[in-house]
């Protein structure tokens, strides 16, 4: 058989295989009277495992190529020529073909494992089921007449929506804006794509924090971005650097989470901001505000918004009620110049027609009440808790272990292991002692470090992670 593996391509061997037998079956090079080499024999042949060969088989059969039978082998499929000529199409091919690039491995396996309610869940970036308003919310569905249309909304989504989020973000966050300088989002992570895919183009150069949510999200290699990476300290990250990778690549757009970060829970501090705004000024660069977290401030004051300090239009700033009230409803939004919303929005009814009309009348009505303070001072407290509790309970279990900064916001810690270890056996220990969290490759350019989430399980819970995870780290 004229075939030899390349072992240096992504393409597993037994795609490669499958391939070249599809091709020779579609060429003559397998005639159709004869029947195909036995597993073992091409294994052999081929000096590859048989397990290998078997999988390529299985490929080509579940499309229609070949059959097995027992005692004849392996042939070809005579209904290729036959009257029906029914195939099944190779999904494998057409799935690893589309332009839309699927989540690193390691990341399907946590939101998988996380699924599993039997694992303590310190990996997903939500608020627990107890820390969602739902009486708050139970109320306005219950007592409170539905506001909108049933039909496709504006736009830009829900103008009342809109009126009330321009009050709510002028009070909550400093930020001077307007209906029209609104768009309504399926969240923070509809907003992102929006801006990568209408506003760059591939080649373009885009800078991120690292470690940083950012870091390996699919949808910048999708989109065909080079990116380029700002180290992250305690306070964020360093403007200068900024500068240096403006040189180098010409950046066409900077990405940044400046309150409560996430993984690090770094706070950019004013300063950082306001040299940030002036080298945005200085070379026409956009910055993407992605702010999340800044209204679990554990100390209770308010933090100016980069979008609140922003004299000239050069940020976008993209906030949500997901990680502070439910991520189930989807509402976030983008705020900036209006070309700019409308270019959005035109994208976003291409995708979907707008937002739904339910879920924006509930938002607005508890955003307009006094209950959503009420919620967020709550919340924040038992935030403070659950930091405190984990904070403990690594020190308990993991002291002279691991290296962390204590949040003063936000829902996660990061933390640095000091000691040697393989980052795949320890997530699969720690899977099979029930407890999951997400390492640290997924995030950033460094080894070494874990992400833990603290809001989505109870004191109790967080403390049998942390002494799991300490097991399963000490096991290896």
């Amino acid at each position: 058989m004229d075939f030899k593996p390349d072992r240096t391509e992504k393409k597993a061997i037994y795609k490669q295989l499958a391939e070249y037998i599809e091709n020779g079956i579609a060429n003559g090079t397998f005639p159709r009277d004869k029947p195909l080499p036995s597993e073992r024999s091409l294994a052999n042949e081929l000096n590859i495992n048989r397990s290998t060969v078997v999988s390529a088989y299985d490929e080509l059969e579940a499309i229609g190529l070949i059959e097995r039978n027992r005692g004849s082998g392996t042939t070809i499929s005579k209904d290729i020529w036959g009257v029906t000529k029914k195939r099944i199409p190779s999904w494998n091919r057409y799935i690893e073909a589309g332009s839309f690039l699927p989540n690193l491995p390691v990341t399907q396996k946590i939101r998988k494992e996380a699924v599993d309610h039997k694992l303590i869940n310190l990996a997903t970036g939500e608020l627990s089921e107890d820390l969602f308003p739902k009486s708050f919310l139970r109320e306005i569905t219950a007592t409170r007449s539905f506001i909108g249309s049933l039909g496709y909304d504006h736009p830009l989504g829900s103008e009342i929506l809109r009126s009330t989020l321009t009050k709510h973000i002028k009070k909550c966050r400093g930020i001077e804006t307007n209906p029209s300088s609104i768009l309504i989002t399926s969240g923070a992570q509809q907003a992102l794509h929006l801006i990568v895919q209408c506003l760059l183009k591939p080649g373009d150069a885009i800078a991120i924090e690292d470690p940083s949510y950012n870091f390996n999200l699919p949808i910048f290699k999708s989109a065909g971005l080079q990116v380029h990476y700002l180290p992250t300290s305690k306070d964020g990250i360093n403007p200068e650097d900024l500068q240096g990778l403006y040189k180098k690549h010409r950046i066409k757009m900077i990405f940044l989470n400046p309150d409560f970060q996430n993984p690090t829970g770094s706070l950019l501090n004013e300063k950082k901001r306001e040299a940030v705004l002036d080298i945005s000024s200085n070379l026409g660069i956009p910055v993407v505000e992605d702010d999340p977290y800044s209204l679990t401030a554990f100390s209770g004051d308010k933090i100016p918004a980069l979008k609140s300090m922003d004299r000239n239009g050069n940020v976008l700033y993209i906030s949500s009620l997901s990680k502070i009230v439910a991520s189930g409803l989807r509402i976030g939004w983008i705020i900036g110049p209006t070309s700019v919303i409308e270019r959005l929005s035109d994208a976003k009814q291409q995708i979907d027609f707008g937002h739904s009309s339910f879920t924006q009348w509930i938002a607005n009505d508890f955003l307009e009440s006094e209950k959503f303070q009420t919620h967020i001072k709550c919340l924040t407290k038992e935030l403070i808790i659950r930091r405190d509790k984990i904070v403990k309970s690594l020190e308990t279990y993991l002291k002279d272990q691991v290296e962390y900064s204590i949040p003063q916001g936000g829902i996660h810690i990061w933390c640095k292991i000091l000691k040697d270890y393989n980052e795949t056996e320890l997530l699969e220990e720690a899977i099979k002692r029930g407890v999951i969290y997400v390492p640290g490759s997924t995030m950033g350019s460094k080894i070494g470090f874990v992400r833990f989430t603290f809001a989505k399980e109870d004191e109790v819970s967080i403390d049998e992670g942390i002494k799991r995870f300490s097991e399963a780290l000490n096991s290896l």
